[in-house]
Order: structure tokens, then sequence, then C-alpha cells
């Protein structure tokens, strides 16, 4: 598709030596996950299918005001929502390091880079309105958000909604013998849990069918995942990758992504009625940034002697025939997303 600006490019890893590698336990280095992070992690790995988009940081690097950018990063929170994605990663092209998501978040200044900033407009969105304030301390890169169209997702409920779950934050015990913890979900009284956590901890609790919320009855935390076991879409993980290579090395699905599509204006053409995708657990689609997926596998210093159709199981043109030169990212998620979404919704009927 586009050659230069951002062009839209889905990745998703054929089965190369590093796609189901397996890491072993170490102790906690500096930029590890905290441990609660992973346990959420682990919670993903479930066997219902899921389908993760990766993009590069970089869209930001030529975007003309910080407004624009912010609407940039609106537009794909919104193309992920309304397509039902559970995981967007954002790597950096050329970084060789190890930096784990919340480093490169916590240690970003007024002028963070590209993938800190499209992590925290994509993380900021994709929480319920109630918890924003306890969740997102001010920051600079936040100031325009309130431009932005809501993403409506089915878990950020208003204050009159009841529903199976509900996001919350856990709040400071008042009475030290509690054998449980409050949790804010948004409703116009918290909640008690059976369980005692830390505050300030993002949790989905299960509210049960009795909505009194005066009648004393514990809830239940349950997994971030539970809710699409019976069904419902609840949002998306946000993850940071240091380059494309880390983007399916640390995948948090047991297995890693089984099935990877690239899409490039070099692709193949193949309309998406006629388009058959083969069962999979874990779907991956990476778009490229302003030189395309080919830049970002060159510049990775761990595919080496790697060409992009290596790596991936379907090489596609999704939108052939364009009118325009370039196809920016945020509108080639959109174009492939519409693409994909018969094939995808085949296999799982």
């Amino acid at each position: 598709m586009g050659k230069k600006k951002e062009k839209q490019h889905e990745t998703e890893q054929n089965g190369s030596s590093f796609s189901n590698e397996k890491h072993p336990k170490k102790k906690r280095k500096k930029g590890e996950k905290p441990k609660d992070q992973q346990n959420d992690c682990v919670s993903l790995a479930n066997e219902i299918p899921t389908v993760s988009i990766a993009l590069p940081g970089s869209i930001i690097d030529n975007v003309q005001s910080f407004e624009l950018a912010t609407r940039l990063a609106g537009q794909i929170a919104r193309a992920a929502t309304i397509f039902r994605i559970d995981e967007v990663v954002i790597f950096d092209n050329k970084s060789t390091s190890e930096d784990a998501s919340t480093e490169i978040i916590e240690n970003s200044d007024e002028n963070e880079s590209g993938a800190a900033f499209l992590m925290r407009i994509l993380g900021y969105l994709e929480t319920p309105q109630y918890l924003r304030k306890s969740l997102f301390p001010k920051h600079s890169s936040l100031r325009f958000v309130g431009l932005l169209p809501p993403l409506d997702a089915p878990h950020h409920l208003r204050k009159h909604e009841w529903a199976s779950y509900r996001e919350g934050i856990t709040l400071e015990n008042l009475d030290q013998g509690s054998t449980g913890s409050l949790v804010d979900v948004g409703l116009s009284k918290n909640v008690m849990i059976d369980q005692v956590l830390e505050p300030g901890k993002r949790v989905t609790v299960a509210m049960g069918t009795n909505r009194q919320l005066d009648a004393g009855l514990p809830r239940k935390i349950v997994p971030s995942s539970r809710p699409r076991e019976d069904g419902m879409y609840w949002g998306y993980k946000v993850r940071y990758a240091p380059n494309i290579s880390s983007v399916f090395k640390k995948c948090p699905y047991q297995g890693g992504y089984d099935h990877r599509i690239g899409t490039s204006e070099h692709g193949l053409v193949i309309n998406s009625s006629e388009l058959t995708l083969p069962s999979y657990r874990h779907l991956l689609i990476a778009f490229g940034g302003l030189a395309g997926l080919e830049e970002c596998v060159e510049e990775d210093e761990n595919l080496k002697g790697k060409n992009v159709r290596d790596i991936f199981d379907l090489y596609l043109n999704t939108c052939p025939h364009q009118g325009s030169r370039t196809i920016r990212t945020e509108e080639a998620i959109f174009i492939s997303l519409q693409y994909f979404n018969e094939p995808i919704n085949r296999v799982k009927n």
C-alpha cells in the first residue's frame, strides 16, 4: 500500500525461530514487569481466539501538531474497539533495548517518545471514564484527550447501568482488621470484595445479580479475561515492544501468535470474500511505519538476513488500486481490519 508515509502493514509472524520461544523465569531486573502485571499477562493466555495488532510508535514523528497526534491516537483506539481487538502492541523501529512497557511510560518526560505517547493515549481511552483520574496522573500528553470521541466500549458503563462485570479500582482500607477491600466500580456506592488488595489496583469485579449495594454481600474479583469468556468484548490491552522481533518474542499468550499476516502494496491481492484463514488461537496483524514493514525488519538486529515474507504466513495488499500514493497508518488500520472482518468471523463461526 502507501510507500512513504505511514503504510498499512499488518504483520503476523510466520513460523520463525523466535515465535514460540519460551523464556525461563528469572529474578526481576530493572525494567521487568511487576508481578501483578505478569499475572495479568498470564490471564490473557486462554484458548479463546484473539486478534492483536502491532504498529510502530514512529508514526507520531511526522505529525504536524500535538493536537493532530492526539487525534491520530484516538482514531487507532476507535478502530481497535470497533473491530474488537484484544491487544495493541506499540513497537520501536530501531531500539535494541529491553525496556518494559511500564518503564517507558513512567520514565518519559514532557517530550516523550512516539511509542510512550501512543501507549499513554491508548491506555487512557481504554480505561472507563470513572477510573481515569485515579489511574492516570496529570501529563502534558493528555492535554487534548478531551477533544476525542469516546470509545463507548461495553465496559465503559454509566453510573445507572448494571452489568455482570464492572472495572474498578481498589481503595484504602479504613479497617485494618477487614477481611475484604472496598472497590470503586463507578456506581453510587463502593462495593466490598472478598479479599484484601493493595489500593490503586485496577480489577475486574463480578457483580452478580443482587443489585442492592447496601446488602453487605462481598463481590468477587475475576481475571480480566473472564468477560471475554462469557462472549463480551472487554477492551484491549496495550503492550510495548522495543523492536518488531520483540512483538513476537514477548507475546503474552501461551504458544505465541500462531498465525501472522503482513500487508503491503507489494503483497498478494486476494478479495476479502475469497480469503480463507486457518483456524487460529492468536492472530497478529502488524502495520509498518513511514517506510513500511520492510524497514522495520531491516533495522532489527535480531532479524538480520530475514525477508519480510520469511516472517509472515500471509503477505497481502488489502487496498489495491489506491488513488493516493500513500496510505496513512490510521487509515490502513481501518481499511485492513474491515478487510479481515469477514474472514475472521468465518473462522469464529
